[in-house]
């Protein structure tokens, strides 16, 4: 069961405080910012149009009654949307982690990245669910902070902010920031973090680790490299959905920049995957927590501080990559992608009259000039397909 963290005294730490999610105390302020936001009440409007607006407030104000930590606020309010979402629009969530376990160690989890807002939060939840001593704080880039009620919701739910769009010297100072509040939320605030092996999705789920990454991680902490990464306990994490609510705004995405190559997604374009990401049709989901790293990550102490990171980073892929579940969607894409049949075992007729139907409804919600529907279905399937490649070169190596 999660517990209450203590946090300590958030003065001896004050570098922090642009980024932190907020502590104790700092709970009923956020949620009357929260109250007073036009666009916030715009958004519970949405969820609750019959009733009127001071209704509402009143509602939510009751509803934040003993709520004072943002690990409180998940469990009023996250976990029950959450799985409420869940039931609508998957058919079922599964999480293994027999590499870990739910005693007092914490963890920083480095995952592949499918969905902007629920990939951490699904884990929040099987976290919870399977009795790990607390839940997540969530790196989340301050790009997606797109209005002020965002941010304070992502803070409400312990998230801490990554500083995107810097310059060489403002990266670097805000890398190093971030190293040191994450090795300070493992070992002083003794909590679980969560993050993304990469910036941004990994549109054609070719999922990748950036050794920046590693390397902003290892800033901070005392000793060597190795050390200093030990000291995060790192898990890679693999998260496979069965279907991708955004696979076609991923695929129209790729042609907008094929046909444009200056063309940005506009804040519209990603509050409409958020939206589509978190409501969207997601079948079966499964995360798969692998050993710590701690486990392994002294067979690299002699290499050449050069190769460190790049050999941790293909050993880190190669555990994500060998943990995906797979679909019968995934095998039927990998044959089409290929033409051929190579993994006609693993799906039968129907399911894969059912994959193709779903692939050509997904083409068909693409509403753009020029839609080249040839090269959308190429970008789908091999969305779907990745995994299938990048599972069988991780167990062929590993074998």
């Amino acid at each position: 069961m999660a517990q209450e963290i203590l946090l300590p005294n958030w003065d001896e730490r004050s570098e922090f405080d642009e980024i932190r999610p907020y502590a104790k105390g700092e709970v009923k302020q956020a949620v009357e910012s929260l109250l007073a936001d036009r666009q916030f009440s715009r958004m519970m409007h949405g969820f609750l149009p019959w009733m009127p607006q001071w209704m509402r407030n009143g509602l939510v104000r009751l509803a934040f009654t003993g709520v004072n930590t943002p690990l409180q606020f998940q469990l009023r309010f996250i976990k029950p949307v959450l799985q409420h979402i869940l039931r609508r629009c998957s058919t079922g969530y599964t999480f293994s982690y027999s590499g870990i376990s739910p005693g007092p160690e914490r963890y920083t989890f480095i995952s592949n990245h499918r969905d902007i807002v629920l990939d951490s939060a699904i884990l929040d939840l099987m976290l919870y669910k399977h009795d790990f001593p607390t839940t997540c704080e969530i790196a989340i880039g301050d790009n997606l902070l797109i209005y002020p009620w965002i941010k304070t919701l992502v803070r409400l739910n312990k998230a801490f902010t990554v500083k995107r769009g810097l310059s060489p010297r403002e990266l670097m100072e805000s890398s190093q920031r971030m190293s040191r509040y994450m090795h300070y939320a493992i070992t002083e605030k003794h909590e679980n973090i969560w993050i993304a092996q990469r910036e941004g999705r990994a549109k054609d789920s070719n999922d990748q680790t950036q050794e920046s990454l590693l390397k902003m991680l290892a800033m901070a902490g005392e000793g060597s490299i190795i050390d200093r990464l030990k000291e995060l306990r790192l898990v890679p994490l693999s998260i496979s959905y069965e279907y991708d609510p955004c696979d076609y705004l991923k695929a129209q995405e790729f042609q907008q920049k094929r046909d444009n190559p200056a063309f940005r997604k506009s804040k519209q374009d990603d509050l409409d995957n958020m939206k589509t990401g978190i409501f969207g049709k997601k079948g079966r989901i499964h995360y798969e927590a692998m050993p710590c790293i701690n486990t392994w990550i002294d067979e690299l102490s002699d290499l050449p501080k050069t190769k460190v990171f790049s050999e941790l980073a293909r050993r880190i892929d190669r555990q994500i990559h060998a943990g995906y579940q797979l679909f019968p969607g995934n095998y039927v894409a990998a044959d089409m992608l290929s033409g051929t049949s190579d993994f006609a075992k693993e799906y039968t007729e129907k399911e894969q009259k059912a994959f193709e139907a779903y692939l050509q409804s997904r083409i068909d919600l693409v509403q753009i000039e020029n839609k080249d529907e040839a090269f959308l279905r190429e970008r789908i399937l091999t969305m779907y397909a990745n995994p299938v490649i990048n599972k069988r070169k991780a167990l062929n190596t590993e074998s």
